[in-house]
């Protein structure tokens, strides 16, 4: 079976979770609205975050769909998955931007749910490549280095969210620094695809 109709739905399900971001990014708090523009920096800061984010995720997304060349019903099925993570992220998105300026048990909670949600989301991402990728049972003929490169550069994502959710415990901005740079990690160009 062809993996279209799967890229089609991933693609809209990615794209209303990419834009449910922006329905929490509003002005906060009282006084003039310049006052209330510059008290949502937490908002625009979780905003960012997810939506480089999911967009990473997407164009990565894309990018291993040039290598499967069939689909099955593991594939399938862990592609949803993946997609409940997806479609998950604006919360725990909100959660970070409502809590991220307070200070103390709250805003700790809030990162580690946030980068626990990561950690969870890059569970599933391996899950979906394992599906497609493990003795290369869906990928393309001739793609098989290709994937092999893949494989070794997604088995990180889940550990470094994992880290990144135990440093959020101590260190909140350290925490949601790390998880920026995993996403900016996972934004290079990967050799041998598409």
């Amino acid at each position: 079976m062809s993996t279209d109709r799967l890229e089609t739905f991933s693609d809209g399900v990615f794209a209303i979770a990419i834009t449910l971001l922006i329905l929490e990014v509003r002005p906060h708090g009282a006084g003039s609205l310049q006052h209330q523009l510059l008290a949502a920096w937490p908002s625009y800061v979780a905003y960012v975050i997810s939506f480089t984010t999911i967009g990473i995720m997407w164009a990565n997304h894309h990018g291993i769909f040039q290598l499967i060349d069939r689909t099955s019903h593991g594939l399938i099925v862990s592609n949803l998955f993946l997609l409940l993570c997806v479609a998950f992220i604006p919360f725990p998105t909100r959660i970070l931007a409502e809590h991220l300026q307070k200070t103390g048990p709250d805003q700790t909670t809030a990162a580690v749910f946030y980068n626990a949600s990561f950690t969870v989301t890059a569970i599933f991402y391996n899950v979906l490549w394992q599906t497609a990728a493990r003795k290369h049972r869906l990928i393309a003929p001739g793609r098989e280095a290709a994937a092999d490169q893949v494989t070794r550069r997604f088995w990180p994502g889940a550990p470094s969210y994992l880290v990144a959710s135990i440093v959020s415990i101590v260190n909140v901005p350290l925490g949601i620094g790390l998880n920026s740079g995993i996403a900016l990690f996972y934004l290079l160009p990967r050799r041998g695809a598409g």
